[in-house]
């Protein structure tokens, strides 16, 4: 009877634990609280670490950032690795395109920080998987030109079991029946460009493949079709990078308060200053 008794407990501490991990309460509230604005850190959160490291997503995950945004791009052998810019040159101070080396050549040069080397080397996209599984949100920013990069990408997050843990980011929404032809599970972010794009993204949404989220550009901004694109149950997700983070920098508060004037129904906002961003909206009771 005692066995029996333990195995019970064991069970249920085992269940328990599976249904609390910490991305479990982000994922409840980007799907069930609208009204709850979430925070993706760009690049990862780097005021402290390089922009794209290991470091940088595991201080989005410290500081309970939502998610964490990421650039995915192909070695020379095929491997898949983090790093914004399509050359090496501001981030490791090298010279030459990811894509002219083997991963194995660029384990060779640190990432900097305000100019500097650091320990931190350019991650691979396994590796930033399973740093993030179970505790974040990861916007892929798919960069990768390679006719197989977008399988080989999905391949991974299959492999991880983290279908429910991505947001694939694509630059034109059109594009999303490729990544549906792959894998019609993985959760797919398209930047919509005008309102014309919107309401197309929305129509898709009709016949069967809502998107969880439109990537919205400030420049068309408007309330009546931002209300409509929550009615469907999708987020709307927009930038403070550029004008409203630098007014940010300049005077606390300033920038985010415009953006939540300029774009009130936007509850998914991307920045270069998370931890900032994150304080300023639980100050207004928009984030736990």
């Amino acid at each position: 009877m005692k066995r029996y008794f333990l195995l019970l407990f064991c069970a249920a501490s085992l269940y328990a634990n599976a249904q609390t991990r910490p991305v479990d309460i982000i994922l409840n509230e980007f799907r069930k609280k609208p009204g709850h604005v979430m925070v993706a850190a760009h690049r990862a959160a780097h005021s402290k670490y390089p922009e794209n490291s290991l470091a940088a997503v595991k201080e989005a995950i410290n500081q309970g950032i939502d998610i964490a945004e990421i650039d995915v791009r192909a070695t020379k052998d095929s491997v898949l690795v983090i790093m914004h810019d399509a050359t090496i040159l501001r981030t490791t101070g090298q010279k030459g395109k990811v894509s002219d080396y083997t991963y194995a050549e660029l384990q060779k040069f640190p990432l900097l920080f305000n100019g500097k080397p650091t320990a931190e080397k350019i991650p691979t996209f396994d590796e930033v998987l399973k740093l993030a599984k179970d505790k974040i949100l990861i916007d892929i920013d798919f960069k990768a030109d390679e006719d197989y990069a977008m399988g080989k990408t999905i391949d991974a997050i299959v492999a991880h079991k983290m279908e429910d843990q991505v947001l694939f980011f694509l630059y034109d929404h059109k594009d999303a029946a490729k990544v549906r032809a792959i894998n019609p599970k993985i959760p797919i972010m398209p930047r919509v460009h005008n309102v014309d794009e919107t309401y197309e993204a929305l129509a898709m949404g009709d016949q069967g493949g809502k998107f969880p989220v439109l990537h919205v550009d400030d420049s068309f901004y408007n309330d009546t079709t931002m209300m409509r694109v929550l009615k469907k149950g999708t987020r709307v997700w927009i930038n403070a990078l550029g004008k409203y983070d630098k007014m940010e920098e300049k005077q606390a508060d300033s920038g985010f308060d415009q953006l939540r004037k300029d774009a009130q129904y936007a509850n998914v906002i991307q920045t270069d200053h998370p931890e900032k961003l994150l304080a300023y909206l639980r100050k207004k009771g928009l984030h736990k």
